[in-house]
C-alpha cells in the first residue's frame, strides 16, 4: 500500500506509510491517503473477537501501515495501551446505556480524552518510521489544538528521543482544565503557546508554517524536519480505525448482533477525523449502516452534509463543547478525495482558501448523503441531554458526548432503535466539570472551574479520573500569549532555546 496526496492530480509521488507519518502534510498542502483500502473478512472479525484490544489494534494497523510488521505494531500497542496508562478492563470499553444505545468510552487514557487512543501509539510509530527511513534529523512536531489534542500529543511525545513538540491553542477557546493540563506539561522537549484567536487561526498558522519552504530550510539548517500530530497526519488517524473494529467485536461478544448485522455510529466531531476513521472502517468491510455526524452550535458540517455547500464565512461561537468549535474541518478533504478525486479536491481547497467556501456537485452530494447524516445540538439541548442521561440512566456524559447523544436521539426518531447505535464518548465529564455541574443543577452557581471538580464528585458519586486529580497544584510552565502572525517566530525561539 502506498500513500498519495489528496491534491496530487497526477499522483506523481507515492510514498510508504512510514514516510507519510514522518511528513504529516504533503508538500502541495494536501493530506496523505492510501491508494487502496484493505478488506476485513468474516474470519478476520470473528478471530479478533477472541483477542485483546492490543491484538485487535495491531491487526487493523498492520493492514493500513503495511511497511510495519504485525509484531512491531503489537509491541507498540502493548506499551501504548498498558494498564498503567489505561486502567480498567479495556482501553475503550463499550457501555450499554439503554435499549440499543451503547457508548464507546474513549477517554480512559492519561489525558482523559479520546485523543489518547491515537496519541499514545503515534510517537512509537514515528520513532520506528525515523529508523526505517534512516532519518538522522530531529522531528519537530507542530500541533494546533482546540483543547484535547494538544495535551494528548504533549503527553505522548514528552521526552521521546529525536523529537521536539510545540503546541498552539486559542487562549479563550479551551476549558480551564484543558488549559491547565497544557500549561503544566512536563518534559524537556516540549513547549506550549496560546494565541489571540480561535482554533482555526491556530490551525491555519500551523499549515502556513508547513507550506513555507524558506522556513523549512531554516529548520533543516538546524537539523530539524517538520511533522504533525494533528489528525492531518496519517499516523494519528489510522489508530482510530481500530476502535471501531473493536466496538463491533464487543457487540458480537455481547450477543447484540450476529456477524453481518449492521450498526450505526454517532460521532461528535469538529475536524472530521474521528468520523472519517469510522468511514474507513466501513469501507474495509465493517457493517456500519449510517455515520451520524454530531455538531454543536458551530454546525458547518451539518449544513455541508445537508446542502453540499461548505461556507466558513459565518459567526464563530465559543461553546461548552470547545473541542468542536471549528470552522475548518481539515479531514473533510480526505472524504472529498475518495468521492471526487484529487482534481476536484484541489479546486475545493483553493476555493476555500480564497473565498472561504466551496460547493460540491449533485453527484458527490448524493454519495455523501448515502453514508452520512448530520445533526447539530444547541447549548440548551446539550445541557438538557447531560441532565436527562444522568437522571434517567445514571450515565454521566461530558459536553461533547452530550452533543452526540442528542444527535443519536434525533436520528433514532426516524430510523428507529432496532439497530445498535454506538455513540463515541470523547472526554471525561471532569474535563468540563463546570459546565456539566451547571447542566445538572442549573439553579445553582458554579463559578470556579477547579472547585467544580470536587462539586461534581459530590453531585454524581463518580470518581475523578487519575489524570485530573490535583491539577490545581501543578507548577505552571507555559504562559506565553501571541498573535497568530508571531507563530513562526515562536517556533524558532523554541528550537533555538537549547
Amino acid at each position: 500500500m502506498k500513500f498519495v496526496s489528496t491534491r496530487d492530480v497526477l499522483q506523481q509521488e507515492k510514498i510508504s506509510a512510514s514516510q507519510a507519518i514522518i511528513r504529516g502534510l504533503a508538500p502541495d498542502g494536501g493530506l496523505y491517503v492510501p491508494d487502496g483500502i484493505p478488506a476485513f473478512s468474516e474470519s478476520d472479525i470473528l478471530s479478533l473477537c477472541q483477542k485483546s484490544y492490543c491484538e485487535r489494534a495491531a491487526f487493523v494497523l498492520s493492514k493500513y501501515l503495511d511497511d510495519y510488521t504485525y509484531e512491531e505494531l503489537l509491541e507498540d500497542c502493548l506499551k501504548a495501551y498498558a494498564p498503567s496508562s489505561f486502567p480498567g478492563s479495556s482501553p475503550c470499553p463499550l457501555v450499554r446505556v439503554h435499549d440499543n444505545v451503547y457508548v464507546l468510552e474513549l477517554w480512559h487514557g492519561p489525558t482523559a480524552a479520546f485523543k489518547d487512543m491515537a496519541l499514545q501509539i503515534m510517537p512509537r510509530l514515528l520513532s520506528r518510521a525515523l529508523r526505517k527511513n534512516g532519518v538522522d534529523e530531529t522531528a519537530l512536531i507542530l500541533v494546533a489544538t482546540s483543547g484535547d489534542t494538544g495535551k494528548a500529543a504533549l503527553e505522548g511525545y514528552k521526552d521521546v528521543p529525536q523529537v521536539k513538540i510545540m503546541v498552539f491553542y486559542p487562549r479563550d477557546g479551551v476549558s480551564r482544565v484543558q488549559k491547565l493540563q497544557m500549561m503544566t506539561q512536563t518534559g524537556d522537549n516540549v513547549s506550549v503557546c496560546a494565541i489571540k484567536g480561535n482554533f482555526d487561526d491556530a490551525q491555519t498558522g500551523v499549515k502556513k508554517i508547513f507550506s513555507d519552504k524558506a522556513f523549512a530550510k531554516k529548520l533543516g539548517d538546524q537539523g530539524l524536519i517538520l511533522s504533525s500530530a494533528n489528525s492531518i497526519n496519517w499516523g494519528r488517524l489510522a489508530p482510530q480505525i481500530a476502535y471501531y473494529v473493536s466496538a463491533y467485536c464487543d457487540l458480537l461478544n455481547a450477543g447484540a448482533v450476529r456477524y453481518g448485522d449492521p450498526f450505526d455510529v454517532c460521532v461528535p466531531t469538529g475536524n472530521f477525523g474521528n468520523i472519517f476513521a469510522a468511514y474507513l472502517a466501513k469501507q474495509s468491510g465493517l457493517p456500519i449502516r449510517r455515520l451520524i455526524c454530531a455538531s454543536n452550535k458551530n454546525h458547518i458540517l451539518t449544513d455541508f452534509l445537508s446542502t453540499g455547500e461548505y461556507d466558513r464565512n459565518r459567526t464563530f461561537f465559543t461553546t461548552m463543547s470547545p473541542s468542536m468549535d471549528i470552522l475548518i474541518s481539515s479531514n473533510l478533504e480526505r472524504l472529498l478525495y475518495f468521492l471526487g478525486g484529487s482534481k476536484k479536491t484541489g479546486q475545493f481547497m483553493s476555493s476555500l482558501s480564497e473565498t472561504g467556501l466551496y460547493r460540491i456537485d449533485a453527484e458527490m452530494l448524493d454519495a455523501v448523503q448515502k453514508e452520512f447524516t448530520g445533526f447539530f445540538t444547541t447549548e440548551e439541548e446539550t445541557a438538557q441531554t447531560i441532565r436527562r442521561y444522568f437522571d434517567d440512566y445514571g450515565y454521566l456524559a461530558d459536553t461533547h458526548t452530550s452533543v452526540a447523544l442528542h444527535a443519536a436521539n434525533e436520528y433514532a426518531k426516524n430510523a428507529g432503535r432496532e439497530v445498535p447505535l454506538v455513540v463515541d464518548s470523547t472526554a471525561s465529564p471532569y474535563k468540563f466539570a463546570q459546565d456539566v455541574c451547571k447542566s445538572l443543577r442549573p439553579d445553582l452557581s458554579f463559578e470556579d472551574p477547579l472547585n467544580a471538580l470536587d462539586q461534581l464528585v459530590e453531585m454524581s458519586g463518580k470518581e475523578i479520573p487519575y489524570p485530573l486529580k490535583g491539577i490545581a497544584e501543578r507548577k505552571i510552565r507555559f504562559e506565553d500569549v501571541i498573535e497568530p502572525a508571531k507563530m513562526p517566530e515562536a517556533v524558532l525561539g523554541f528550537v533555538q532555546r537549547d
